[in-house]
């Protein structure tokens, strides 16, 4: 079993391990992660967690937003969203984007583990792709327990495990850039067993958890018009706009050609799994 990246030492293999992003890489995450990656899996997940007009809302581990944006409109009017992120950068992305009038997002920076909260503040707490990068993920998901009333609902989702281009960009900046690039990218799959993420939401004290199994066709642009653009909203972007143009052509090649078989009209459509753990305080 591989050991998790994000409980080593050292600065910059905890920052990689933890998804923390310098500069201005949260702009690029925002323009190259989301719409990709991300966004398409948003609406489903609020889908689970049943919004409820006037809740009180908490999406850990917000990025720039996007679950907390799309929350905002369901729990309108007389709700509320709170969106907390520990990563400046990504909140400072959050608070530049427009919400349609009459909506407002409450952004604050904070930890996972330790959330800036008092107890039973939230009727709902959401989590996409963020619990895989806690350094305590037990004391995070008691955390959420703890910020919900008596009845609150938690929804987190996770990707399952490996994917045709997460995999083929994980061995490349293996190959081309170092063990150390591709560590955000082994934490992003270190929790994709249904059983053990069922297990973290139940030893919280979570009752009635359920773990939905939710595939989806992503669809990316062309390797070569999308990877170094992604790689430039990681934790690892600047490692890897530091390395030769000939170790970036070799990289983006490698992902090109082990991703051939997912090509279409328009990039690539590329299977991909999350699941998306739902229970009850």
């Amino acid at each position: 079993m591989m050991k998790r990246p994000e409980r080593q030492c050292g600065g910059a293999t905890q920052r990689l391990g933890q998804f923390q992003l310098e500069g201005d890489a949260a702009e690029r995450y925002e323009r190259w992660t989301v719409p990709f990656l991300l966004g398409p899996w948003a609406p489903g997940l609020l889908d689970l967690a049943a919004l409820r007009v006037g809740e009180r809302v908490l999406d850990v581990a917000t990025g720039t937003g996007v679950v907390a944006r799309l929350a905002a409109r369901r729990v309108a009017p007389g709700g509320s969203v709170t969106g907390l992120d520990l990563n400046a950068g990504m909140l400072a992305v959050a608070r530049r984007l427009p919400l349609p009038p009459g909506l407002t997002i409450d952004w604050r920076e904070g930890s996972a583990v330790d959330l800036p909260f008092t107890d039973s503040a939230f009727d709902v707490v959401l989590c996409q792709q963020g619990v895989q990068f806690f350094p305590d993920r037990p004391k995070a998901l008691g955390e959420m327990r703890r910020a919900l009333t008596s009845e609150g609902r938690v929804v987190v989702s996770v990707w399952t495990g490996p994917s045709p281009y997460g995999s083929a960009l994980r061995e490349a900046l293996e190959r081309y850039i170092g063990t150390e690039a591709a560590i955000s990218g082994a934490v992003a799959r270190s929790l994709g067993d249904a059983d053990e993420l069922r297990g973290l939401l139940q030893g919280a004290g979570f009752r009635d958890v359920l773990v939905h199994h939710v595939r989806m066709t992503l669809r990316l642009p062309a390797p070569e018009d999308f990877v170094l653009r992604h790689l430039s909203a990681v934790p690892a972007a600047k490692v890897v706009a530091a390395a030769g143009e000939e170790t970036r052509a070799a990289l983006v090649a490698h992902v090109k050609e082990a991703t051939r078989a997912y090509v279409d009209g328009y990039g690539l459509a590329v299977p991909e799994e999350v699941n998306v753990a739902t229970g009850r305080a």
